[in-house]
């Protein structure tokens, strides 16, 4: 059975950060994810995790001015002083956090930009290379262009062929299966072509980002497919809750009980 993380910058989010992380482990999930952990210090954000008994399954490399609109430095080639201070800072959290996986957001860059190209690729060279040694792997996502227009990577096709030609073992595919179906639907097929790849899971129902199993996707066929598949990981619940996150939990109560058992 999969193993649920819930991404507290979407969930419970009716509390204080500070407080998420309990809410998280009273509903029955042992892992969490955090979009940008940055505003608050890792010592702060360990301890959290420590207390709930929690373990952080991701987070996003910092993405520069996200407020202003920017979604990621590593595919700006002007950025790639910053975007290298951002591999040290996230290192620094991980390592503190016990955190295995960073997700590198590639930022606004036409796809057949070259230089926008060359620039990924050098960053995402430098980051595996900062992370290996810590045993981290570095994490890259396809995402559509209707959440995020002007996103350089939007293609799974590309993503896989970047990881696969760059050979680098600690570099892995973030598969969102609400982007996957968004971006080219044929969500199990995906699943198990690129399950060599796939280092995290994320979900949210298709089109409104909500809880799983409540758009147009049989959301549990495709856990069942992570089990038949062997999958390890975690999937990171990113959606939007419909009303209070509690509330919104029923598609989890199958899961809840084993993810408690498995914990201990």
């Amino acid at each position: 059975m999969p193993r649920f993380a819930a991404n507290l910058s979407f969930l419970f989010t009716e509390r204080p950060f500070r407080e998420r992380f309990a809410a998280a482990s009273a509903a029955g999930f042992r892992a969490v994810e955090i979009l940008f952990p940055y505003d608050h210090a890792a010592e702060t954000v360990a301890g959290q995790l420590a207390a709930s008994k929690l373990e952080l399954a991701l987070f996003n490399l910092p993405p520069g001015d996200w407020a202003a609109g920017e979604r990621g430095l590593a595919a700006l080639p002007s950025r790639a002083a910053e975007f290298r201070a951002s591999v040290d800072r996230a290192l620094g959290y991980a390592q503190a956090t016990r955190t295995t996986r960073l997700h590198a957001l590639a930022g606004l860059a036409a796809p057949g930009d070259k230089a926008a190209v060359s620039a990924y690729r050098d960053a995402l060279a430098y980051a595996c290379e900062r992370a290996g040694p810590l045993g981290v792997d570095v994490l890259i996502e396809p995402i559509n262009g209707r959440d995020m227009p002007g996103y350089f990577l939007d293609s799974f096709e590309r993503a896989a062929e970047l990881i696969e030609a760059m050979r680098l073992p600690n570099l892995r595919l973030q598969f969102d299966i609400y982007h996957r179906q968004i971006l080219r639907g044929d969500v199990i097929r995906g699943l198990e072509a690129l399950m060599p790849l796939i280092g995290h899971v994320q979900v949210a129902s298709v089109p409104d980002r909500r809880e799983p199993g409540s758009g147009e996707l049989d959301d549990a066929a495709a856990f069942a497919a992570l089990d038949r598949l062997g999958y390890q990981g975690f999937v990171g619940c990113e959606y939007h809750p419909s009303g209070r996150s509690e509330d919104g939990l029923g598609w989890f109560a199958p899961y809840r009980a084993e993810q408690i058992a498995d914990s201990r």
